[in-house]
């Protein structure tokens, strides 16, 4: 069970401006999937941790994603929950990523945010009938084609992009270093963020929100890691957890969100995260 949040916390949903910026705190955290006050607040210390301009643009996106549903009058409840900010905050991020830091990457974050809140709207209305819902489809839709046409425009492009590591070839050998690093790394990725204090520090932000969100966390993570190595993948891929964030997602999804707690469920979980950790490559 997650920490009980404070009656104030309760009163300062019920007015704003405070309302807002608890849903844009609970924002961070539903990037993992979950809504808890208290995750939603380390994450957002661990991205800024990882960078002041990576905490920016996620900080940015966020606020934009949330005050764009209350201006389109998005249910609120979903508002509250921060359901209206991950997508937002993960296009900034990304944005930041792959066009660096300038005036435009500001414009695009903002209009990225505001498009990822329609999206969000669009997608909820058709998937709705099948009982499912848009996850981070928008941020991968709008960051996908913002990056994409990037450089076609010369006022958004400042440059070639770093080269791509290979996923497909590479060193396999793995150490010690490099599997405590993967397991760290594997968690803060989900944020497209290398480093492994900043996964520790979400992971902190996990165990707040519940032990059996944390345990599905870490246990994703190994999965990953297993599943990766079994496979021959490269060991710098694996350490800099980009075969693993997915492995993590998928187990916290199916295992702490979606499906009831049995026996059965955590080894479909597990499953799951071997599974997405083969699909990456492709």
């Amino acid at each position: 069970m997650p920490l009980a949040e404070p009656e104030i916390v309760r009163r300062l949903e019920k007015r704003q401006p405070s309302a807002y910026l608890l849903a844009s705190l609970r924002g961070f955290g539903q990037v993992d999937l979950q809504p808890a006050l208290l995750t939603g607040v380390a994450i957002l210390v661990a991205l800024w941790v990882s960078g002041w301009e990576t905490g920016l643009f996620a900080t940015l996106g966020t606020l934009i994603a949330t005050a764009t549903a209350y201006a389109l009058a998005v249910d609120r409840a979903g508002i509250a929950l921060g359901l209206q900010g991950y997508a937002g905050c993960l296009t900034g991020i990304a944005l930041v990523s792959s066009l660096g830091h300038h005036p435009a990457t500001y414009v695009l974050t903002v209009l990225g945010a505001v498009m990822c809140t329609i999206l969000m709207a669009a997608l909820g209305t058709l998937l709705a009938p099948y009982g499912l819902t848009p996850l981070t489809a928008p941020f991968c839709l709008v960051s996908g084609v913002v990056v994409v046409g990037a450089p076609s425009f010369d006022r958004v492009w400042h440059g070639a992009p770093n080269a791509v590591s290979s996923t497909t070839s590479g060193d396999t050998g793995i150490s010690w270093n490099d599997l405590w690093h993967a397991f760290f790394n594997n968690v803060s990725q989900i944020f497209l963020v290398e480093g492994w204090h900043v996964g520790l520090i979400m992971l902190v932000g996990l165990a707040l929100a519940g032990l059996r969100v944390v345990l599905y966390a870490a246990a994703g993570s190994v999965a990953g890691i297993v599943a990766a190595w079994l496979l021959g993948a490269p060991t710098e891929l694996i350490a800099n957890g980009i075969y693993g964030y997915n492995a993590v997602l998928v187990a916290i999804a199916i295992g702490a969100v979606f499906l009831a707690h049995t026996v059965w469920t955590g080894a479909y979980a597990l499953f799951g995260a071997a599974v997405t950790t083969c699909l990456t490559a492709s």
